[in-house]
């Protein structure tokens, strides 16, 4: 069981380490007021209502685009602390007192005391099995 945990816990750090490491890149792109796509570690497609740009340098065909995109940019953390260099007191005190406390639940009792040894068993008066003529074979 102690194993089967301990591969758990191992398990759950790797998740914890890569999730915290990981970057991504949302791209959303936006038709007027509306979400049309969404789209992870990729450029969204669109809608296909983009206002191309005119061939002519002088064309005054001015009309406002409707369309834009949204780019949300997740960094992760890019240096991991591998070793700890210095440890406070407190953090001291803290583990010495946790593995006191841990190793304390696992220890059994040293000793086992056995109280009816100091007292004798009572005298028989009467031997039972023989009122109530009861035997075992």
């Amino acid at each position: 069981m102690k194993q089967v945990s301990h591969k758990i816990v191992s398990i759950l750090m790797a998740f914890v380490v890569l999730f915290s490491t990981l970057s991504f890149t949302m791209t959303m792109h936006y038709c007027g007021e509306n979400l049309v796509e969404t789209a992870f570690f990729k450029k969204a497609k669109g809608c296909g209502m983009d206002m191309e740009k005119p061939s002519f340098e002088g064309c005054s065909a001015a009309k406002k685009n409707c369309c834009n995109d949204e780019q949300l940019f997740v960094d992760g953390q890019d240096e991991l602390q591998l070793q700890v260099d210095t440890i406070s007191f407190e953090q001291q005190q803290f583990l010495v007192s946790f593995f006191y406390a841990y190793s304390s639940l696992f220890g059994g009792v040293e000793t086992d005391e056995i109280s009816f040894l100091e007292y004798p068993p009572p005298l028989i008066v009467r031997q039972l099995y023989k009122l109530d003529e009861t035997y075992l074979i």
